[in-house]
């Protein structure tokens, strides 16, 4: 196996493996999973493997989770069918940066994503690194968020869209959850800006030290987590991938943003992704 770093910031490139090799073999797998730590999303081409290779590889990470809005291949608990097709032109779920399920209590540890079918240009899905968005924050700013911590809400997302009953019902099944702006990475102790599109408020910002007034807390909370949702839009955090069919990603959620390109329509773009369960963050 050879790995390609991609950017000096993220992302590199498996050479000469095939995953599903990595499923019995202890020592290759062992391999990718330091891989993805240092680099935090791998990517593979030619990876002819069948479903339940793909989720048996999934599986080594961890237990495997679905998805309460996207639907699971029913042969294959665990693996999501994100499929876009022309008849779905505004659905526009994926084109933000987020991490994925934070309005969970545990998101996930991560994703192994394999494209099914993909347009012949456009539909690409960029990364950013949230450790080196945090390095690189201001001083001032890092002592400002240390202690925060915010709410993440699918009511709010997926939810928006749906008529109030069903929106109610899904907000009753997850409810929403509060974790730390800066979340510790559990296997590199590294420190992670932990806020994306999921991220509503922050749930602590109102006391004396930051708010004199009623009025400091609006627009003073808004503003910061704008300001720090943006730190993924930075390019030199990021890397871009252009999908080939049977090409795949594997990412670390922990400690990156994604966001799907939605400059593809009337195509059709289908993937396939077996998302991780992942430990609470702290």
């Amino acid at each position: 196996m050879h790995v390609e770093p991609l950017t000096c910031a993220i992302g590199a490139e498996l050479v000469g493996v095939n995953l599903a090799d990595a499923i019995h073999d202890n020592g290759l797998f062992s391999e990718i999973r330091a891989a993805l730590l240092k680099h935090r999303v791998l990517f593979l081409r030619g990876q002819n493997i069948s479903r339940a290779e793909h989720v048996a590889f999934a599986r080594r990470f961890g237990d495997l989770e679905d998805h309460p809005v996207a639907g699971s291949d029913p042969e294959c608990p665990g693996l999501v069918r994100i499929y876009k097709t022309p008849d779905q032109p505004n659905d526009r779920y994926e084109n933000a940066w987020h991490a994925d399920a934070t309005w969970r209590e545990a998101p996930p540890f991560g994703a192994v994503l394999r494209c099914v079918e993909c347009p012949p240009v456009g539909g690409d899905t960029m990364w950013a690194n949230m450790a080196l968005a945090y390095d690189n924050l201001p001083e001032h700013i890092k002592t400002q968020i240390a202690d925060l911590r915010a709410r993440h809400s699918i009511e709010a997302s997926f939810g928006a869209a749906m008529p109030i009953e069903k929106r109610h019902a899904l907000k009753a099944q997850f409810p929403d959850a509060e974790h730390p702006v800066v979340r510790t990475h559990p296997e590199t102790g590294e420190k992670i800006l932990f806020v994306n599109a999921f991220t509503t408020h922050f749930t602590n910002y109102h006391t004396p030290d930051r708010v004199r007034f009623g009025q400091d807390a609006n627009p003073g909370s808004g503003d910061l987590l704008r300001y720090l949702i943006s730190q993924a839009y930075i390019p030199e955090y990021q890397v871009r991938w252009r999908w080939q069919k049977n090409s795949i990603a594997i990412w670390d959620n922990r400690s990156t943003q994604h966001y799907a390109v939605m400059d593809y329509p009337p195509c059709h773009r289908k993937m396939e992704r077996a998302g991780i369960i992942g430990d609470k963050p702290y």
